[in-house]
C-alpha cells in the first residue's frame, strides 16, 4: 500500500491529470488485489478498470481522516470484486454470454497471467477464508492479504478498531487451525 502524501482524491473525478497520476500510483496495487481474487486474466483486466471507474464515481466520498488513499481504494476494489462475484452467482450462464471481454494484446495477457500465477497461494487462502463469517473474512482479507492496518480495515468495514482486533485474532486462530501448512506470515 502506498502511504505517501494524501492527494486531493476528489480531483480525480474532474481533473484528467490528477486521475492519471492517481491511476499510475495505484495501478499495481489494484492489479494485485484483483489477481488475488480471480484467476481469469480477462476478468482481472475488466475488474481493474471497473475499480478505477468506481473510484472516479465515488471520489467525493474519500475521507482522509479514515486512512490513506490506497486503503480507500482497497475498499473500492473489494466492493467491485464482491459485486462481480454476486453477479456471477446470480447469473453465471448469462454473464458468460455477455461478458464483453476486451481484447488483450499478447504482452498484456502474459503480464496478467503472470500476476495470476504469482497470486495462486493467496487464492488458496481465500478458499480457506470462505468458512469464516463474511465480515470476519473481509477483515482478514483487508489486513492479512491487502496490507491495511487494523484501524484502516476497521474504517472500511465500519467497525471500531478494538472490535476489529478481537475479530482478527479469532479469525486467525480459526484459519491457522484449518490450514497448518500455510506459509508462515501469510495471514500476519
Amino acid at each position: 500500500m502506498t502511504t505517501g502524501p494524501h492527494p486531493d482524491v476528489g480531483r480525480i473525478a474532474t481533473d484528467p491529470d490528477a486521475f492519471e497520476d492517481f491511476y499510475r500510483e495505484h495501478l499495481a496495487t489494484v492489479q494485485r488485489l484483483v489477481a488475488r481474487r480471480v484467476a481469469d486474466p480477462h476478468l482481472a483486466a475488466d475488474l481493474t478498470a471497473e475499480v478505477f471507474l468506481a473510484a472516479v464515481d465515488c471520489a467525493g466520498q474519500y475521507r482522509p481522516d479514515r486512512g490513506v488513499p490506497a486503503a480507500w481504494l482497497a475498499g473500492v476494489a473489494r466492493n467491485v470484486v464482491s459485486a462481480e462475484f454476486r453477479r456471477q452467482s446470480r447469473e453465471r450462464a448469462a454473464v458468460r454470454r455477455i461478458s464483453g471481454r476486451r481484447l488483450l494484446d499478447p504482452d498484456s495477457l502474459a503480464r496478467i497471467e503472470e500476476r495470476i500465477d504469482a497470486e495462486a497461494d493467496a487464492r488458496r487462502v481465500y478458499t480457506a477464508l470462505a468458512a469464516l463469517p463474511p465480515r470476519d473474512r473481509a477483515l482478514m482479507e483487508l489486513v492479512g492479504v491487502d496490507g491495511l492496518s487494523v484501524t484502516e480495515a476497521a474504517a472500511v468495514l465500519g467497525l471500531r478498531p478494538g472490535t476489529a482486533r478481537v475479530r482478527l485474532h479469532r479469525s486467525r486462530s480459526r484459519i491457522h487451525a484449518q490450514l497448518p501448512l500455510l506459509v508462515p506470515g501469510a495471514l500476519s
